[in-house]
């Protein structure tokens, strides 16, 4: 680990940033350049003194999830990336592999939604940042660990949770989508990544999954309109918009509703109340659909 390459390294992409840059408010006036350290720290969810250390070579060694933290607060590019993992002593990780790290030009249009739902997904399914909204519509997607972290794996492995918030009738369309996904993320991955990990696991644990697997469906789509069902909204009819990178392993997912209808007076209500009131509701599966 190279202390003071990663420290100075923090510091320079810390100074380039603006608030605006991030999706943040500008505030009262700064007496220096750049973020503050707090509001890294806020972004990449770890504590001020946690980042200050590192940012003064004192710290410990970060983690890999702590990297990836870093690395999407500061909006960094796959070789910024790369040599952020390097200097903090870790390998690099794949770049085609359905990792964490947000595209950074996924991670800029997201800044900009704040009254809409939206999250970044991976092509395994993986929600890997959501903002606000789409927490209060669909739940917190980052407490998930494993191969639950694929919406593929729970769609067949925990069905009563994972599907609670479709209609009942879209729930077999849906579960060819999830394997038409998978199939597509596997062609380009290859069987020894984690989508060959993926399938294996759920031929294994899903007989559902198994026959569907057998019919070589592939797609790499979502449906334009879809119904949810709100534990405590009710349906909420959607649009739904989605934004690939150009490797098409990631994809920006748009939630929205048409000005004045009803869907859109449920968002509005979502949009005040946030979490608080809606916190214990199951979330909806949105990856990969048909």
């Amino acid at each position: 680990m190279d202390r003071a390459a990663l420290a100075d390294f923090l510091r320079r992409h810390r100074e380039s940033l603006r608030p605006s840059d991030v999706g943040l408010s500008e505030g009262a006036r700064r007496r220096a350049p750049g973020l503050r350290r707090e509001e890294v720290a806020l972004l990449a969810a770890m504590s001020t003194d946690y980042y200050t250390r590192l940012e003064q070579r004192r710290g410990p060694q970060p983690s890999e999830q702590m990297l990836s933290s870093l690395a999407r607060a500061l909006r960094l590019t796959d070789d910024e990336r790369d040599y952020l993992y390097r200097v903090a002593g870790h390998n690099t990780p794949d770049r085609f592999s359905g990792g964490a790290h947000v595209s950074p030009a996924l991670q800029r249009v997201l800044d900009r939604l704040d009254d809409t739902p939206a999250l970044v997904l991976s092509n395994l399914g993986e929600a890997l940042v959501q903002n606000r909204m789409a927490v209060a519509l669909l739940g917190d997607r980052s407490g998930y660990t494993g191969l639950a972290r694929s919406e593929y794996y729970r769609w067949f492995t925990d069905p009563e949770n994972a599907r609670a918030q479709y209609p009942e009738e879209d729930r077999a369309r849906q579960s060819r989508a999830q394997v038409a996904s998978l199939r597509d993320a596997y062609g380009a991955m290859g069987p020894r990544s984690r989508a060959g990990e993926l399938v294996r696991a759920l031929l294994a644990e899903s007989p559902e999954f198994a026959e569907l697997w057998e019919r070589h469906e592939v797609a790499r789509r979502f449906e334009d309109h879809k119904t949810l069902i709100h534990a405590e909204l009710g349906p909420i009819e959607l649009d739904c918009q989605a934004l690939f990178t150009e490797d098409q392993s990631q994809c920006l997912l748009v939630l929205t509703a048409p000005p004045r209808s009803e869907a859109a007076e449920k968002l509005a209500l979502l949009g005040v109340l946030g979490t608080q009131s809606f916190g214990g509701s199951p979330a909806a599966h949105v990856g990969g659909e048909g």
